[in-house]
């Protein structure tokens, strides 16, 4: 079965993470647009499901999202470890990932190495604007690369609202997070994304821009949470063909969701408000095949497509680790 065939069957019967609801011995539990967050004790189980999110709303389920995602954040949180510590502790199944429960802290970090997504519309409505504190150049256009990293805070949203920008100065006169918190943040972050930079390119691509979230744990040390450089926290783009598709005013070839953001855009006039518009079934095998190409590009490997069995829906595969890990019963 060819991989196209396989997404197919996967979509006929459904079988895909939408959603869970474990019943163990759980502290709490937490739905975010993606990931389903298990407390237990000082631990956090995350559960990275196939949902989709644009413009801050779950959109529709992908096949193999989740496990892409999953094990393109536990390859980044190992390459990484020595630059800036995680929260991780084991990855023991391709959907599961188990990490200290730490206090997050309530800004996300995007760092931008070219002027492209939201950062550009804003520039191209107004130059002269203030995205997150910065003003940016004037005469720059859409992908060019910046002289230097930028980092354009956003305050982290609550469930059912949209981050906010938010500049690093208002983050330190609100005391939003105290002021030598905040500059480790932006250390942390940078260094993160200069090894990203890094990894990326010895294999073909750059790393475009990148969201972190950081928190603190239990002995008050920060960490890196929830996930790196995947293809949903960060853009990538194919470095072969960049120049000459950016001097031809092209745009570049991408392996991240933005292509989904257009599509929704474009096609379906979507930019977040209204019901949820039809998913095209070719869109989401695009879109999957999209990520999977991330995966294997970044990490060397190959995709592992056996962790879903034909006659074992994923959900139940992951039932059964959390049993034999002891958080069911």
């Amino acid at each position: 079965m060819d991989v196209d065939e396989k997404i197919k069957s996967l979509l006929k019967k459904d079988y895909l993470i939408h959603e869970t609801r474990f019943k163990g011995s759980f502290d709490g539990f937490y739905p975010g647009k993606v990931r389903d967050n298990y407390i237990a004790k000082d631990k956090r189980i995350l559960i990275a499901t196939d949902r989709l999110s644009a413009f801050d709303r779950i959109i529709t389920s992908i096949p193999f999202k989740g496990q892409v995602l999953n094990m393109a954040a536990a390859f980044w949180f190992e390459k990484t470890k020595q630059v800036v510590p995680n929260h991780v502790i084991s990855v023991p199944d391709p959907n599961i990932l188990i990490g200290m429960e730490c206090k997050p802290l309530p800004v996300e970090m995007v760092v931008r190495a070219y002027i492209t997504g939201s950062a550009w519309r804003s520039y191209e409505k107004d130059p002269k604007k203030a995205i997150s504190g910065i003003v940016f150049k004037p005469n720059l256009v859409k992908n060019q690369k910046l002289d230097e990293p930028v980092i354009t805070p956003s305050t982290k949203a609550e469930k059912g609202t949209h981050d906010e920008e938010i500049s690093r100065e208002d983050i330190i006169s609100g005391n939003i997070v105290p002021k030598s918190v905040y500059l480790q943040m932006e250390a942390y972050s940078l260094k993160l994304f200069k090894k990203g930079t890094e990894i990326a390119k010895k294999n073909g691509l750059i790393l475009v821009d990148a969201k972190y979230e950081f928190g603190l744990d239990k002995k008050g040390n920060m960490v890196v949470i929830d996930e790196i450089h995947t293809p949903d926290s960060s853009r990538f783009w194919m470095a072969r063909s960049f120049d000459s598709l950016f001097a031809a005013n092209k745009e570049p070839e991408v392996l991240d969701k933005e292509f989904f953001r257009d599509w929704l855009r474009t096609e379906r006039n979507f930019t977040a408000d209204g019901p949820i518009p039809p998913i095209d079934e070719s869109v989401k095998i695009a879109l999957c095949k999209k990520y999977i190409k991330n995966f294997e590009l970044i990490t060397g490997e190959q995709f592992d497509f056996n962790a879903v069995q034909e006659n074992v829906h994923p959900i139940t595969r992951i039932e059964n680790k959390l049993r034999e890990l002891g958080y069911i019963m």
